[in-house]
């Protein structure tokens, strides 16, 4: 079973033997994370995943400012849980989305220059999916994160929780609380961006492609199984 499929909406995660203790590394940079966590060895804990797993880098996107049906089964596959009638709502929008995709470069970065992110056009792509019954964050950036991997973080229940310092609130529109959410993941990545640069290049000497974005995600991910950490 595929790492995406163990935490959907509203699953219990991580699954046992998620988070991976052994020293595989020599040296490492730690992240210091929201809450007081602290992570010694990132990338020992990335390392742990990947074993785990396999391979969990969305890779080069295909046909990066197309949006259809198979991005949507793709997300499925990895447990977004978008049933038909939200599918069928959601290409409705599809000329909305694709618009929105054409402006934001396939390799854009949320941990690049703090002004090469486009915001306006990410706004644009999150307005989107706005008031489709059923599709929150979790649903909407499984689907998308593949079509803009360095972007756009996979926003599901663990991170949202994580993240629930930046949630705008109800009131707030769709599209300006998603981009919060990701505002405040941006400013995590900021703050640990040597450490998280590190594991990238070491990763990738060893053969193994992620962006910042999904080291992050793996590094929550992980700090949510520690029986330690904090409410």
């Amino acid at each position: 079973m595929s790492l995406e499929s163990r935490r959907g909406d509203r699953d219990t995660y991580p699954p046992r033997g998620a988070h991976y203790d052994e020293p595989v590394t020599t040296s490492s940079v730690p992240v210091v994370l929201r809450h007081g966590t602290a992570i010694a060895d990132p990338l020992s804990v990335v390392l742990g995943f990947l074993r785990a797993y396999g391979r969990l880098g969305a890779g080069d996107p295909a046909e990066p400012a197309a949006f259809g049906e198979p991005d949507l089964r793709l997300a499925n596959r990895g447990g977004a849980r978008i049933s038909a009638a939200q599918i069928a709502a959601i290409l409705e929008r599809r000329a909305a989305i694709e618009d929105a995709l054409r402006g934001i470069a396939p390799d854009v970065s949320l941990a690049g220059a703090a002004d090469s992110v486009p915001w306006r056009e990410l706004r644009k792509l999150f307005d989107a999916f706005a008031g489709i019954r059923g599709v929150g964050f979790a649903k909407m950036t499984k689907a998308l994160h593949p079509k803009r991997p360095a972007l756009i973080p996979m926003l599901d229940s663990i991170v949202q929780a994580y993240l629930r310092d930046d949630e705008l609130g109800a009131d707030a529109p769709f599209g300006e609380r998603a981009l919060g959410l990701v505002r405040g993941y941006q400013r995590d990545l900021d703050r640990n961006g040597a450490a998280v640069r590190a594991v990238r290049e070491e990763l990738a000497r060893r053969g193994e492609e992620l962006t910042e974005v999904r080291i992050l995600d793996l590094l929550i991910l992980s700090a949510a199984a520690r029986p330690d950490r904090p409410a």
